[in-house]
């Protein structure tokens, strides 16, 4: 295997990220390219394509260091664009496929004076604002990684880099761009994500499974109008204690353990172990990274119990109430409805198809009080569990952790979910799967404060310059 030379690689990451990558990630994060789902205008106001101008421009400049590497923004009608660069290799017979996305997640609120999402602030090692990390360095991460090679000599198979640009939407435009690119893409036998996240940022952090998610909407109605709550109360139900009741199927309110069996899944030993060691590596940041409110506790006192909970257990969440006033304006009403909108993680290898129609049977199902029901389902999406990794693979990830941290890398599951990676699961079953990514603690991807720490970024670009020339090599 050709050797990289480390001090070199150090050197050409850190200079190239901060005179290049850091200046045109400022002014990304300027761009409100919100996800369709959020933006359904998004092709009238043109932020996409800027936000798409930008990132193309950068790596249509970059390439040319790169022999024979193209770049084309593809567009089929009614979907998103997306950038694919195909860059040869030593190795044409073989293929590496580079994922990222450049939509984002809308603004939320809560941000601290000065900042906001399109407002790039650099302090420190962060740079913070809407999606820099989350996932708009993934494109200068996988260039910079091609490039470092070149600088070394060092070589590679075939690379192919895709930025999608609806993954923040559940990446619906994804697939068709996947079947109408297919002889382009390949059949690559090494998948780098670079848009999960990282327990620290002490060593390299390698994913190895991701959550599905039902996301939906649970209507209960009781009356056509609110009436007064002192004539109607004891005789007309209210309907924000039938939805508790029909949460209740779900859930026990107690602990939080989803009751129902078909949306559980046993967990493989292999990750039990890794939870263990992840969990060692962590310690109180498992918890202690969230901001609890003084006085609160997690769910949980065994440290990789937690990490199980938050990566291969079902888990409900309520994001989202309506069908009432703010407190300061509600009057002594009983409200027609109550809605809310949840949110069901589900473990990796629960299917998420069965998974909606089941709780759509369970909450809908002989309603108390012949209350008018409805769940309505968004698009499902079922997680992944990577395939074991190969040794070439994880000694040349293990290298690749001491050489950039002087740490051991860990592996644990990703409680979030990229749909993105149980549809190339099933497309390329014979892969091997590199997910990292930068949203480590306080990150807060999707939240206020978003930020990407800047050092970890450099290192994961070292990381994936040595994952491709040990793929060549092996």
């Amino acid at each position: 295997m050709a050797e990289i030379a480390q001090a070199a690689l150090r050197k050409f990451t850190d200079t190239i990220w901060n005179d290049e990558i850091v200046p045109t990630l400022v002014e990304y994060i300027r761009i409100p390219n919100k996800s369709p789902a959020f933006e359904p205008e998004w092709e009238k106001l043109g932020h996409m394509e800027r936000a798409l101008q930008l990132l193309a421009g950068w790596a249509g400049e970059k390439i040319k260091a790169l022999p024979g590497a193209t770049l084309s923004i593809e567009r089929l009608p009614g979907r998103t664009p997306l950038i694919l660069i195909e860059a040869p290799g030593a190795r044409s017979d073989d293929t590496v496929l580079l994922y990222g996305h450049l939509d984002k997640q809308p603004e939320m609120t809560g941000w601290a004076d000065g900042k906001g999402p399109w407002i790039p602030v650099l302090e420190g090692d962060k740079l913070y604002g809407r999606g820099g990390a989350d996932d708009g360095y993934a494109l200068f991460g996988a260039l910079a990684a091609l490039l470092a090679l070149k600088q070394q000599n060092v070589a590679h198979a075939r690379a192919v880099i895709v930025i999608e640009a609806s993954e923040e939407s559940g990446s619906p435009d994804l697939p068709y761009y996947m079947e109408a690119l297919a002889d382009r893409i390949g059949a690559p036998s090494l998948v780098v994500c670079l848009d999960s996240g990282c327990g620290d940022y002490e060593r390299l952090w390698l994913t190895t499974s991701l959550r599905g998610l039902v996301g939906g909407v649970l209507r209960v109605d009781v009356l056509e109008e609110g009436v007064h709550s002192g004539d109607a109360s004891g005789v007309v139900p209210s309907s924000f204690r039938i939805l508790r009741q029909l949460l209740s199927r779900l859930e026990n309110a107690e602990t939080g353990e989803v009751l129902v069996e078909e949306l559980r899944a046993p967990i493989p030993p292999e990750r039990v172990a890794q939870a263990k060691i992840a969990a060692q590596a962590l310690g109180d940041q498992v918890f202690a990274k969230f901001p609890f409110v003084e006085g609160a506790r997690p769910m949980a006192s065994d440290l990789s119990e937690l990490v199980l909970n938050r990566t291969w257990r079902p888990a409900l969440s309520v994001t989202g109430l309506g069908g009432a006033p703010a407190p300061g304006d509600a009057g002594n009403v009983l409200r027609p409805f109550t809605e809310a909108k949840l949110s069901m993680r589900l473990p990796p290898t629960v299917d998420a198809v069965m998974a909606s129609k089941r709780m759509k049977e369970i909450l809908e199902s002989d309603p108390p009080y012949g209350a008018r029901v409805s769940f309505h389902y968004e698009e499902p999406g079922t997680g992944w569990n990577a395939p074991k990794t190969a040794p070439w693979l994880e000694a040349a990830l293990e290298d690749a952790s001491h050489a950039s941290w002087g740490k051991p890398m860990a592996m644990m599951g990703e409680g979030g979910s990229i749909p993105f990676m149980a549809m190339l699961g099933k497309r390329f079953p014979e892969a091997q799967f590199v997910v990292t990514g930068v949203l480590g603690p306080h990150s807060n991807a999707h939240g206020p404060n978003e930020f990407l720490h800047i050092p970890t970024g450099k290192r994961v670009t070292e990381v994936v310059a040595r994952a491709l020339a040990a793929h060549a090599d092996r």
